[in-house]
């Protein structure tokens, strides 16, 4: 699903890197919430949704614990 982001649009999900690793602070996860939350509303693939339910899991903990950081590891 993230795959199909735009890498250069306003969201923080497209700047997830599948190949470097990215990371997330309090604030953009809190932002990514959103766009998760958008995504799994049009979400058909049963393994993509619960994918994004876990990734909404940690963006919410990342969010709600000042001075966090949510690390994406890539290939």
């Amino acid at each position: 699903m993230l795959s199909t982001l735009d890498r250069h649009g306003s969201g923080k999900l497209g700047w997830v890197d599948p190949y470097g690793d990215t990371l997330f602070n309090e604030q953009e996860a809190q932002v990514a919430r959103q766009e998760v939350a958008t995504l799994t509303r049009g979400c058909g693939d049963d393994h993509q949704k619960a994918a994004l339910v876990d990734l909404a899991e940690l963006l919410e903990a990342c969010a709600a614990t000042p001075g966090s950081y949510l690390w994406f590891m890539g290939d």
